[in-house]
């Protein structure tokens, strides 16, 4: 996952721009989250594990609604700017520098609550890294706690395999900004580059940037079958119609 480190901390400084407005998507995406996250685990005050946090999008959501967040990525530079907007929306967390497959060694202490939002886990390469992912994750949870993850929607990105995304307009007070994506993809059928450009308007002038990474289609079924085999139970899956969400999440507790 070399690439995706590389790719999140070059990043790190523009990820917001994916978003028309990234502080209110941190809100709410924090209170959808919350209804995922009370609807299994009822009022009781929850300590959070963010193992794929980034600039902070999730884990910022969930500590402005009260929770304990220890927010970790693979990425350095991500987590540095997690820390300074934590500063910025005036809230406390705890961070930290880690990787899906060895949370076991890098992260103190269990939790009532991990995740992992907006496609991270398809970085990984192989079934393999995904059950050792898998592994590392039930092991930060307490008896009975929650695994919540969301993925692109794979099991209809394959039928199609897009050459890419629509491009998403925002006009800003700063001027014009567009964000798209080229997706190249490998003779596996499965494994693709995603070419991410990020094309701003300011003054008249127009300036972009491209970032690139690679994910593997990660199938629900696959996913679910990886998680049972780490030793989940009541694996489930919501799609965004029912959860509010705009990706499939999947559930899942540690007995």
């Amino acid at each position: 996952m070399t690439d995706a480190a590389a790719f999140y901390d070059d990043l790190a400084e523009r990820y917001h721009l994916i978003f028309a407005d990234w502080d209110q998507a941190v809100l709410w995406q924090g209170e959808v989250l919350e209804r995922l996250i009370r609807a299994e685990m009822g009022e009781a005050p929850i300590s959070v594990l963010d193992c794929s946090a980034g600039i902070g999008t999730q884990a910022l959501g969930l500590a402005l609604r009260g929770y304990t967040v220890h927010a970790t990525d693979l990425s350095p530079e991500a987590i540095e700017r997690a820390r300074r907007e934590a500063d910025r929306f005036g809230v406390s967390m705890t961070f930290g520098v880690a990787d899906f497959r060895s949370l076991g060694e890098q992260v103190a202490g269990a939790f009532d609550v991990v995740i992992s939002c907006d496609n991270a886990l398809p970085h990984l390469p192989s079934e393999e890294d995904l059950l050792l992912a898998a592994r590392n994750i039930r092991s930060k949870l307490r008896d009975g706690g929650l695994f919540l993850a969301t993925i692109r929607d794979y099991d209809q990105v394959l039928r199609e395999r897009p050459d890419a995304t629509m491009p998403a307009v925002s006009d800003t007070p700063e001027g014009r900004r567009i964000y798209f994506q080229v997706w190249d993809w490998a003779e596996d059928g499965l494994t693709y580059t995603v070419h991410l450009f990020l094309v701003g308007e300011s003054g008249g002038a127009w300036e972009t940037h491209h970032h690139e990474t690679r994910y593997r289609s990660v199938l629900r079924e696959e996913l679910a079958e990886i998680l049972r085999q780490a030793g989940f139970r009541n694996v489930a899956w919501q799609m965004p119609d029912e959860s509010g969400y705009y990706q499939p999440i999947v559930k899942a507790r540690r007995g």
